[in-house]
């Protein structure tokens, strides 16, 4: 995930209103831009619109014509023959007016350096005056317009800008090369983007030279043109416009000699085992694996530990199951706000922890070995290795090993639980979200209590869930926020929910080392003293330093891929944080992709079954490609209250310099809340100013997750909060929140000057 400096917008960060406008910040100074204010811009704008009217008061663009050219030849080619270099100059001071003021003309100019200097000086000072020109052009259309275009339609051109950064000069210099593109066009849309002016100019200079030197050359033949359009005859055309195209010809045959390069140490088979091999279980593999079988692929599923992976059998699944009974066992706390009395639970966490185990048996059919051979899928239990780019070994438990082949492989290796390096912490038994929960289900301590590394999703869940299970549970995140990719308002209340529910919270912390203590009577029954030794932490803080004890560890604190084991070093495949991959999710080699939590870099159950069916897809049906769209992705942490989000958060509106507008609606005022008890929470949505169109939606309350799934289809579909406004929502439900917010919008929104006119109408209808 992107992450952004955190900014708040002038005025009272408390104000309670349910709109804000939050005005456009600065964006960053093109390379090489003038940097001028708006009077300076409106001056500059009226100095060019003077010049033009000028140019067409005084008739100029009369003169600039095939026989006035003709007429006048001899007598410009004496001024030449007097006075050359300022002949020259002038010459080359008209093109550059001409062409950068997008003035008519610029052909006559053209035959004219032709018809005076001849073929290789005329060539010489038309392709330096055209860049010249097309240079001042881009610059004007820079400084004058690229703010308010920006300002306008900043989304629209996110991914033309991405295209150029990565192939803007081949862009630039095929349209050059294809005289069907109006030069003056081109002028203008480039100076609107990020490319920078140096690259532009050198780029335009040698695709303008093929056009340049057709018009030059025919200008050296000017008796014998009856108009414009006999210069550009088919075959010119078709010559400039292979021009065009051999750029990319060129790129792509280079694209070809890198693949024949990478794979050649390598013994290509002649025949494949499989069209498709994935390498993990979990729910990027599953999924995987699934398409591959539907469209009757042949594929080999290959899974070293259990299927299902991390979400079924340590992570999604067995952390709801515990959070539903939580949440239950706070409500009953907690009666009296339902009407009933208070209940003073002391609950069996083996109990509790046996229900959770049951959940996850009663999932795991689904991501069953049975199922998926089944659905047509060869599963193979074991720990897969590339060998090769088409070649993966399959070591099974008794350390036998298969080799199978495949046109392409997909490696969906997941992610394991990061153990920070703190002083001591070898010490002493430390618990993730993976061994957490087996090891409480056959602890001989009834009650342990916990210290918890990490604030983020999982740390907060977990620490939350397990508190209202009548665990002590400390919570200790380095960051000052918890949560802190979402806004800090989120973080805050989500702060006061946990200590509510007897969380200690310490934030802004450092874990400086962690020891262990005497052995207790609870956790030493029949386990070695390394492992039985309650922990104690010395943590850094704001509030000074200070010792925490607690009966177990728990590290939260974040997720890596798992990389290690599978070959990716035999065939020098990147990585960093995940495995390297493009847009189509390929990797090093184009026949080997990676998915899911291994690609990164989200690290969520529903962004790996999206990524998934890409990488399927792509891998089966090559050279059919798809980019993997990324731009809506939701999230939901599971705490109470939930917290959703999708698109951009406040903050990284304002790091981007996006214009943006707030608007809000409290929970505390919806009728299905309040009949709940579940006030708590509210719907924030990030627009455009003055427009509906959904940039983000944060929402924080009770459900928050299926609430999100309107915004979520909204926002892939480009549907403003209009047509969330004029959607029938059921009453009272929750979902209403989604509307009211909408109405909130249109509310602050409404034509004054119209409500007027009506408020005068109806005035005079109750007149008479």
């Amino acid at each position: 995930m992107l992450s952004w400096p955190w900014a708040y917008p002038a005025g009272d960060q408390q104000d309670q209103s349910h709109h804000l406008i939050v005005p456009l910040q600065a964006l960053p100074t093109p390379t090489m831009s003038i940097s001028l204010s708006s009077p300076q811009r409106l001056l500059l704008l009226l100095a060019v619109l003077g010049v033009g009217t000028a140019f067409f008061g005084f008739g100029l663009h009369h003169q600039l014509s095939l026989d006035n050219l003709r007429d006048a030849q001899g007598q410009l080619e004496a001024l030449r023959q007097v006075a050359p270099g300022q002949v020259s100059a002038l010459y080359m001071l008209a093109y550059v007016v001409v062409t950068g003021l997008l003035l008519p003309g610029a052909a006559i100019l053209t035959l004219a350096g032709g018809a005076i200097f001849g073929l290789v000086l005329g060539t010489v000072l038309v392709s330096f005056a055209s860049t010249a020109g097309a240079t001042l052009a881009f610059l004007l259309a820079r400084t004058l317009f690229r703010d308010l275009v920006q300002h306008r339609f900043g989304g629209q051109l996110a991914p033309i800008e991405k295209g150029l950064r990565q192939n803007g000069s081949l862009y630039l210099l095929s349209l050059r090369l294809a005289p069907v593109f109006p030069f003056f066009l081109i002028n203008l849309l480039m100076g609107l983007t990020e490319m920078p002016l140096l690259r532009f100019a050198l780029v335009s200079q040698v695709g303008m030279l093929p056009g340049t030197i057709v018009y030059v050359n025919a200008g050296t033949q000017l008796a014998t043109i009856s108009s414009l359009k006999g210069i550009l005859s088919a075959p010119v055309l078709g010559s400039l416009a292979l021009l065009a195209v051999f750029p990319w010809m060129v790129k792509l045959l280079l694209g070809w000699w890198k693949i024949w390069r990478l794979y050649r140490p390598w013994q290509r088979p002649s025949r494949f085992d499989r069209n498709l091999i994935v390498i993990g279980a979990g729910a990027a593999g599953l999924v995987t694996s699934y398409i591959a079988a539907t469209v009757r692929a042949r594929v080999t599923l290959v899974e070293a530990h259990q299927m299902g992976g991390d979400c079924l059998n340590t992570g999604c699944v067995p952390s709801k199951a515990l959070i539903r009974t939580a949440r239950l066992a706070s409500k009953l706390r907690h009666g009296d706000r339902y009407g009933l009395p208070r209940q003073n639970l002391l609950l069996d966490l083996p109990a509790v922890l046996e229900r959770v185990q049951a959940k996850v048996v009663a999932v795991a059919p689904h991501d069953s070995i049975e199922r998926y051979t089944g659905l047509g899928v060869d599963v193979r239990l074991g720990h897969a290795r590339l060998v090769d780019p088409w070649t993966v070994a399959i070591t099974a438990e008794d350390g036998s090993e298969t080799t199978l082949t495949s046109r392409a492989i997909v490696l969906a290796t997941g992610a394991s639980p990061v153990v920070p390096d703190i002083a001591g912490i070898d010490t002493v038994r430390v618990l993730t979200s993976e061994t957490l929960w087996d090891h409480l289900r056959h602890s001989s301590n009834p009650r342990p209590s916990l210290l918890v590394l990490g604030g983020g999703p999982i740390g907060c869940e977990l620490s939350q869930a397990l508190a209202q299970l009548g665990l002590q549970v400390t919570l200790i995140q380095r960051n000052r926020l918890l949560l802190p990719k979402e806004d800090e308002e989120v973080g805050l209340l989500l702060r006061q929910a946990l200590e509510a529910d007897g969380v200690k919270v310490i934030t802004g912390a450092q874990v400086r080392r962690i020891k262990a203590l005497e052995p207790t009577d609870f956790n030493c029954a029949g386990e070695t003293s390394t492992a039985c030794t309650r922990v104690a932490a010395v943590v850094e803080s704001d509030g000074g330093s200070e010792t925490i004890q607690a009966d177990e560890l728990l590290c939260a604190i974040g997720r890596r891929a798992r990389l290690e084991g599978f070959g990716l070093d035999t065939l020098g495949i990147p990585t960093g944080r995940t495995i390297e991959t493009n847009a189509y999710l390929q990797t090093l080699f184009p026949n080997i992709y990676a998915v899911g939590d291994a690609a990164g870099p989200w690290q969520f159950t529903h962004t790996a079954a999206h990524q998934a069916w890409y990488g399927a897809v792509n891998a089966l049906f090559t050279p059919l490609r798809f980019k993997l769209d990324g731009r809506v992705i939701p999230r939901t942490t599971f705490t109470d209250p939930e917290v959703a989000s999708v698109g951009l958060t406040e903050n990284e509106a304002k790091n981007l310099g996006l214009a943006f507008e707030i608007t809000r609606f409290a929970l505390d005022e919806l009728d299905r809340a309040i009949i709940d008890s579940v006030e708590t929470g509210f719907v924030k949505v990030l627009t455009p100013p003055g427009k509906d169109k959904l940039l983000g939606v944060t929402i924080v309350g009770e459900h928050s997750g299926e609430l999100m799934a309107e915004f979520v289809l909204a926002m892939k579909w480009n549907l403003g909060l209009s047509k969330i406004m004029g959607v029938i929502h059921s009453y009272p439900t929750m979902a209403e929140a989604n509307k009211y917010a909408a109405g909130t919008w249109k509310k602050d929104h409404a034509p004054q000057r119209t409500l007027n006119l009506m408020r005068r109408y109806h005035n005079f209808r109750r007149s008479g």
